[in-house]
């Protein structure tokens, strides 16, 4: 007999305000009593959603998810102020296959190659800004090069004004929520009201109104002076077309842009960042990793270093501990049924826990100890390594982040002697919805490296 899924046992208010205050400590509190799924209240006052961590309930969930199970756009619409209407990520059936299907190209094949020589030019430009002994936030800098990734790479733009001022006015908005305080705005509708420059809703429709209009003249100069040959992501999207031959709206260019910058530049700066903090933490790791770098030489390949072992491994555990997005995209049932046991009600909305999932200790032993090794010892099927989420929302830049943090770490630990601020542990915290270092990780630029 299929059992009842159980509810956190806290009054709806309460969970919210931790589930948006100490997303990991409401977490992990929750599944204290329900170690495999839990229906929580934290994303609306009785809207209760199903937190599932456990992968056989992952993939019967993800893998089901267009008949029984599917992935709504509809229910995204946390996300709808940061990346509008016409998002993929607000797209659902046939609308949203095609979109994806227009975008996936890029991401992927020897677009890469072309990628590679790109992120280590703008690693090493940056970081070369630095003095020896000054002390730097990890994130605004790696935040910096993903940015600038992005405006070259989708927006096919390098130097000058209109990039500055692109970069200027996306570094403002991805600010915007910068802490559980100010990420409160996106969960608490009622906040969401314009009283003015100085109100905090205020202040960002006015940013976000600045960077559409920027946005939507690189659109408009695009239009009137089009360059056949171009082959950035702007580019190639602008000249797509559907299957009846009809170009993107304006519109749709325009919030797709905000997707890829949000989901792109984002979610890459915070993995980079841990990355950094867990490298420099464990000096052990960041040995083997130097070495492992070095034995391919001076200026090596962008692909040779794709294929380095422990470096990939390294980036799966930072992906794993404390993964930037901690939620798949919603699902929702369609009828009565039943998942991993227990009674699905129609109209139930499902979320995969991916951080609940990635501390599990039967699936990850020791789940709070950064291990890379585990990575060289055993492959982790889709349903235990959650981190690019999974079915038909699976995430479409997810070649070009593990490139671009690749690329990054082997440029910034093959040139740089860097050290960490101080000894404290890095905590994670809310990010607008994702999860992030607290402190940004601080950092010690030391010096040119010198190897041998």
């Amino acid at each position: 007999m299929a059992l009842e899924i159980p509810q956190v046992k806290q009054h709806t208010f309460f969970q919210r305000i931790q589930w948006i205050a100490d997303p990991v400590g409401y977490m992990e509190n929750a599944v204290q009593d329900n170690p495999d799924l839990f229906a929580a209240e934290v994303l609306g006052f009785g809207n209760s959603i199903v937190f599932v961590n456990h992968p056989e309930a992952i993939k019967e969930l993800l893998s089901k998810d267009r008949q029984r199970f599917p992935a709504l756009g509809s229910k995204n619409g946390i996300l709808r102020p940061l990346v509008g209407d016409n998002s993929i990520f607000l797209l659902s059936d046939d609308r949203h296959q095609k979109r994806r299907k227009l975008l996936l190209p890029p991401f992927h094949g020897e677009r890469m190659h072309t990628y590679g020589k790109l992120i280590r030019d703008l690693t090493l430009n940056i970081f070369n800004q630095l003095s020896p002994g000054e002390t730097f936030t990890a994130r605004t800098l790696t935040q910096d090069v993903s940015l600038k990734v992005i405006l070259e790479a989708v927006y096919g733009l390098d130097k000058g004004g209109r990039s500055q001022k692109l970069r200027e006015l996306m570094t403002q908005i991805a600010d915007a929520f910068n802490s559980p305080l100010t990420s409160s705005l996106l969960f608490f509708r009622w906040l969401q009201q314009d009283w003015g420059a100085w109100s905090p809703w205020g202040k960002f429709l006015r940013q976000q109104q600045e960077l559409d209009e920027a946005i939507y003249q690189e659109i408009a100069s695009r239009r009137a002076n089009q360059e056949p040959k171009r082959q950035d992501i702007l580019s190639l999207l602008m000249s797509a077309t559907d299957e009846a031959g009809n170009p993107l709206t304006n519109q749709e260019l325009r919030d797709e842009l905000m997707t890829l910058m949000f989901a792109g530049h984002e979610t890459t700066a915070t993995s980079m960042a841990w990355a950094m903090y867990w490298i420099h933490h464990l000096p052990e790791v960041k040995r083997k990793l130097i070495a492992e770098i070095a034995s391919l030489g001076d200026n090596p390949d962008p692909m040779a270093i794709m294929k380095l072992p422990y470096l990939n491994a390294i980036c799966q555990e930072t992906f794993r501990i404390y993964p930037v997005a901690m939620l798949t995209f919603p699902r929702v049932a369609q009828n009565s049924d039943e998942l991993f046991g227990y009674k699905v009600k129609p109209g139930q909305v499902f979320l995969g826990c991916i951080y609940l999932t990635h501390q599990r200790e039967d699936i990850y032993p020791e789940p709070k100890k950064f291990k890379p090794e585990r990575f060289l010892d055993k492959q982790f099927s889709p349903y235990e390594f959650v981190t690019f989420g999974g079915g038909s929302r699976r995430c479409i830049g997810e070649a070009l982040a593990q490139f671009e943090m690749k690329m990054a770490i082997a440029t910034i630990l093959s040139n740089y002697d860097l050290t960490l601020a101080n000894n404290f542990p890095e905590k994670p915290a809310r990010r607008g919805v994702t999860l992030a270092p607290g402190t940004g990780v601080k950092m010690i630029f030391k010096g040119i490296a010198i190897r041998g």
